[in-house]
Order: C-alpha cells, then structure tokens, then sequence
C-alpha cells in the first residue's frame, strides 16, 4: 500500500517529535518547520535531510507556502506550565498560540493538532482555555476534538499533554478521540463508562489497545543505560539485573517528601526528580518503576547502586526518540548533554503522534 504523501508545517518544530510521528504511522512527510532554538534546528535538520527551514514562527506567511494539509504545534507552555509562573495568556511566550491561529487562518490545513501542558486546563481559572477553544472556534469550518493523553501509556513516563485536533468536517462523523490506554495497562478500563462527546471531548480515557505499542521490556545496558522494547514490564527505571550479584536486595532509600510520613521509600529501579533537594513543600518526587515528567533539565535519577542520573539516551526513548537523535548537529558535530537533555524535555512523545495520527489516516 502507498504511503500518503503530506506537506506538513511543523510550528515550535523542536527535534521532530511530530513529524516522526507521522513517519512511524506511515505516512511521507514534506515538512516546513518553523523553530527559534539553534541547537533543535539542527537536531532537526540533521534527521530530516530533505526538511526545509522557514524561519521563527512570526516570519513565516501562509501565502508564501505551497498547500499545507497538516499544521502541528506545541507552542511555549511555561505560561501555563504548573511548575511555572502561571502567567496564562497574558504571558509573552503563551500568546504566540496567536501566530499559530494566524498560520491556520492563512493556510486553511486539513488538520491541525496543538499540544500543551495539563496546566492550561486551570489557566487563570480556567479562563484561558475557553479563550483558547473560542479562538479555534473562530477560524470556521473545523471539528474540534480534545483529549488528556499520557505518555506512560506508551512509554514508561508520567508525562500529561493535551492534545487538541481541528479537522475540516465536511459533514463527517470521524472521530479521534478518546484514545484509551490498554486494557493490558487497566483491566477495569473495560467496566469504564464515560465518554465524550464528538466534538468536544474532555479530559482523558482509558481502554484501547493500540496493536501492542505499550512499551513494556528492556534490556539492561552498561554503555548507554536502559534499552526500550516492547512485551514487558518497563525496565528503564525497573529492570534488574540478572546475575548472582543481583542489587535488587538492596535496602530502601527514604526520599524527603511532603507527605503525612514526610517521606517516600525508593527502591531499586524507581525514579526520583532531584530538583530543590532541600525544599520542605515538594510533592511527585518519587516514581514507582516509572520516570516523571521530563523537564528541560532532566533532574531526574533512577535507584541503582546508587542514584544516577538518566543519560541523553534514555530521555531520548523515554520520548519515543531512536538512540542518539540528538547526539549530532547537521555537521555531524556533537551536541552537549546539556542541550540533548533540554531539547528531549522540550519535545512531544512520537509515540502518542503516532497513535493520533493512524486516528487521521482517512481524514488527511
């Protein structure tokens, strides 16, 4: 079967998390991105040899495109971002949501999907949201559909996005929403009676199975840390090894936590986000066989025999990336940790693009 050809305009492009995506459903990509930060471009431009670069998003004009099927963005979040100031809207780098509206108004895309942080669901009481929505609403002629997703269906991070897709309807009753987790991951899923509406769905769904793309084995790796597989049970943070000297004895490290105890136990395998070590309020530190959010940073250990960091490379398939896709710049010079890690916690999960865009297949 041919593969469906698109020209895709990649807004807030990072390293190509959206585009991979659309690649790993099978589809070919003619991809126009549009990104501010140098060492992503490259990252970019170094994976997608054919790509072409249109500039930072307030340069790029509709009119100076060919015709454009899909426009993708995840554009700034840290103005809605719980972990931020929660400036909302009236934040400098959140509004540039407004170029992209612009772009979806210039270019009239079959599809355009946003992604953002759970936090812009309680933005500025929630305000922000219904603009965001009334806005979408105002280009005319799109169906929209939303849905909480999380990475850890897929992979074995705790990682909420919205994503939000607008498609021309033409009178069609195609809907993408709810994706829903495993049954394999939530055997109750299936007792689980809620649903959304064609339009406007609502938070997040559990239930589908999607043709065994949960991520559940690995296999243990001295050199670069934890390999990702699919059949079994995560082990970038859970594997253990197996040999005589099996660490998975080892006694239990107390966590400082804000919790009644005021502590979490970790134990071999589990994750813990060492930022502000010494505050007295931080919840969330702990992940049970499981990474948190990836943030920009990647302050982020896993227990061994001791707590390491995560290398680039395990962010990197912790987000669905193959291994070393942000070791090189278009050169083929290297890219510092420090740039891998930011650029990792920057991007969408290509595994959840994927499993939106096999939804697309007879819309696109």
């Amino acid at each position: 079967m041919e593969k469906k050809k698109i020209k895709h305009l990649d807004l807030f492009s990072g390293i190509g998390g959206f585009h991979l995506g659309f690649e790993n459903a099978g589809y070919t990509v003619e991809s126009y991105y549009s990104e501010i930060d140098k060492h992503a471009i490259e990252i970019y431009k170094n994976n997608f040899k054919n790509s072409n670069y249109v500039g930072t998003v307030t340069d790029v004009r509709g009119g100076e495109l060919p015709h454009i099927d899909l426009i993708t963005f995840g554009s700034p979040c840290q103005d809605f971002s719980l972990a931020g100031n929660r400036k909302g809207m009236g934040g400098k780098r959140s509004s540039l949501i407004l170029e992209a509206i612009r772009l979806i108004k210039e270019c009239r895309p079959s599809v355009f999907i946003w992604e953002n942080v759970k936090g812009t669901f309680s933005s500025n009481n929630r305000r922000d949201f219904a603009a965001i929505l009334q806005a979408f609403a105002n280009i005319g002629g799109y169906r929209l559909e939303w849905q909480l997703l999380n990475t850890k269906w897929f992979l074995p991070q705790n990682r909420e996005r919205i994503y939000l897709v607008g498609y021309i309807g033409n009178g069609s009753r195609q809907q993408i929403f709810p994706l829903r987790e495993s049954v394999e991951r939530d055997k109750d899923a299936l007792n689980d009676k809620r649903e959304t509406s064609a339009c406007i769905t609502t938070s997040y769904h559990k239930g589908v199975n999607f043709d065994n793309q949960l991520i559940k084995v690995a296999d243990y790796r001295n050199d670069e840390g934890l390999r990702i597989r699919a059949n079994g049970d995560s082990p970038t943070l859970s594997a253990r090894r197996r040999s005589a000297t099996d660490i998975s004895t080892m006694p239990p490290l107390i966590i400082k936590a804000n919790t009644k105890k005021g502590y979490e136990i970790a134990n071999h395998g589990d994750s813990i986000n060492y930022s502000v070590p010494t505050s007295k309020t931080r919840r969330g530190r702990l992940g049970k066989g499981i990474a948190q959010t990836l943030d920009t940073g990647c302050q982020i250990g896993v227990v061994q025999e001791k707590i390491r960091r995560l290398t680039p490379v395990e962010c990197e398939r912790l987000q669905g990336f193959p291994d070393n896709w942000t070791k090189y710049d278009s050169q083929g010079n290297l890219i510092s940790d420090s740039q891998r890690y930011k650029t990792c916690g920057n991007a969408v999960t290509v595994n959840v693009v994927e499993a939106i865009a096999k939804k697309l297949i007879n819309i696109l």
